[in-house]
């Protein structure tokens, strides 16, 4: 019984996602893109601290830039990297990035933000 439950839970799963891979035009660049910032983002997630340090020192001053900024950039750590696990699992499926900019290192000096996760 239990073989024929996880059997019809894979077949599920297949199907359900064949619409959304048929409709993809570049569903393996899309894929491995996804991968590439997931991985690189779980790796690169403490670099948060410091770029939040010096955005919010350049905005407030230096230093609110080092008290705030740096509570702040642990906030942002997790963020990136929360996101990033969350892509790693879920590479399979394109989706829009959920932080912005995508990687630590666009934008350095721009506050990261984060958007809804949607499909591409």
């Amino acid at each position: 019984m239990k073989k024929i439950i996880k059997s019809l839970l894979i077949l599920f799963v297949m199907f359900s996602l064949s619409p959304n891979l048929a409709m993809a035009h570049d569903y393996p660049g899309q894929v491995g893109e996804k991968l590439g910032m997931g991985i690189a983002n779980v790796v690169t997630g403490f670099v948060e601290i410091p770029k939040t340090m010096i955005v919010t020192g350049k905005q407030e001053g230096a230093t609110y830039g080092v008290t705030a900024g740096f509570f702040t950039g642990i906030v942002h750590m997790l963020g990136r990297t929360l996101s990033g696990a969350v892509d790693i699992v879920t590479f399979m499926v394109p989706t829009t990035p959920i932080v912005k900019p995508p990687y630590v290192w666009d934008n350095f000096h721009r506050e990261t933000t984060y958007t809804p996760w949607k499909m591409r």
